[in-house]
């Protein structure tokens, strides 16, 4: 086994990082004015492109930078050393748009991933949070070969500058779940509401109503049915993003409070030479090393699986919602040690510590809660054993003898 970057490895790195340190500087921008300006956001779109990240999600035939899992990993983890999710405006696509027909991959995924468009993807509702499968909206024939929908979606992500929505609803009357297309300025599609959260976002979380919205047959992306398998199979392997950066987030933060003890003296010598600080520091080395070398060692699983194998399918699942929860919460403790560390200061809003520390808190709820996580991994165990979760993946001669 070979755990030493490649020379790929490394330039991805560096371009993200150079990135990231452009993106940086707007982030009091963001806190203070609850976003950034379309200046800011046009000189932040064209050093994208610059960078050739761009929708690193997405094959290089359609407009995107087609890296693979451990390579966007490397990516996300310097991405995610922004602040007020500023990550989110180095665009990727969402993974079910690549199950669209060709014209849609034309109409939708291209202009996505060059930067044209935008996608949001609405699959959360009033009652259905991490079981999705409990979701409401509804899909009915128009008698013409189209549908009408009907439902209220809550918490998409980028909605307040999307330009169409993935919406999940169930296509009445088999109750057969299905992802749609649906362009934001089609009649009866309109925000209800934005909501306040508690760390300020680069984008809005808005709710949308759905009332009679009129879709055509070419609407169905991926087929009738097939929306919750879809969905399943895009949060995978979000969930090994979100690890990657809650995993460059500590870093930062780990990084400041590093600095900051080493600087600041009380009790007659510096923070970082007082054992409690000390232990802090280890602790926080401890969860950032471990949680990096996990999600590193899934992503190369995943990029060496045959996801056509419907058992290694599950076997990742468990393991991605493994690097999901461990990362999460191991950021989480990160970023409460190092705002203890800076005091008075770790609770100013101005201090990179303090955002962060917020911004990791939803990581523990996005895309599956942390009890979620623990579900799949304990349902996995239970059907499959322990072996294949807790080891690497065994080729098939060893296994034989």
């Amino acid at each position: 086994m070979d755990f030493q970057y490649t020379a790929r490895h490394v330039e991805l790195r560096n371009i993200a990082r150079e990135l990231a340190e452009k993106i940086m500087p707007y982030e009091l921008e963001c806190e203070q004015n609850n976003g950034i300006s379309p200046e800011a956001h046009a000189v932040i779109k064209a050093a994208v492109l610059a960078s050739g990240l761009q929708a690193i999600t997405t094959p290089k035939e359609y407009g995107g930078a087609g890296l693979s899992i451990l390579e966007q990993v490397i990516v996300q983890e310097e991405l995610g050393k922004l602040t007020n999710v500023l990550w989110d405006t180095v665009w990727r696509p969402a993974k079910p748009l690549l199950f669209g027909t060709e014209d849609q991959k034309q109409r939708y995924l291209v202009p996505d991933a060059l930067g044209d468009r935008r996608d949001a993807v609405a699959i959360s509702e009033p009652t259905a949070g991490s079981d999705f499968s409990s979701a409401t909206t509804t899909a009915v024939s128009d008698g013409n070969g189209g549908y009408i929908l009907n439902g209220e979606k809550w918490f998409v992500t980028v909605g307040d500058v999307a330009d169409f929505l993935i919406v999940l609803a169930y296509v009445e009357p088999d109750h057969q779940p299905t992802m749609f297309l649906v362009d934001v300025d089609t009649p009866g599609v309109k925000i209800s509401k934005v909501p306040m959260f508690t760390h300020i976002f680069v984008y809005e979380h808005p709710q949308f109503l759905l009332e009679d919205v009129r879709v055509s047959a070419d609407a169905v992306l991926g087929g009738v049915g097939n929306g919750l398998e879809l969905t399943r199979d895009w949060f995978t392997e979000e969930r090994i993003s979100i690890a990657a950066r809650c995993i460059g987030a500590a870093e930062r933060a780990l990084t400041h409070a590093v600095d900051w003890a080493r600087e600041r003296v009380q009790g007659g010598q510096t923070l970082i030479n007082h054992q409690q600080i000390q232990a802090m520091i280890a602790d926080s080395v401890v969860d950032i090393t471990t949680s990096r070398a996990l999600n590193h060692q899934v992503a190369w699983e995943f990029d060496n699986a045959d996801l056509d194998d419907p058992a290694q399918r599950k076997r990742l699942h468990a393991k991605a919602s493994t690097v999901k929860l461990a990362a999460s919460e191991a950021a989480g403790r990160v970023a409460d040690r190092c705002v203890q560390i800076f005091g008075g200061r770790g609770y100013m809003r101005e201090y990179p510590v303090e955002r962060l520390s917020r911004e990791l808190r939803l990581e523990r709820i996005v895309e599956g809660t942390s009890q979620v996580q623990r579900l799949i991994i304990a349902n996995e165990v239970d059907k499959r054993g322990l072996t294949d979760v807790l080891n690497f993946p065994f080729p098939t001669e060893a296994v034989q003898s």
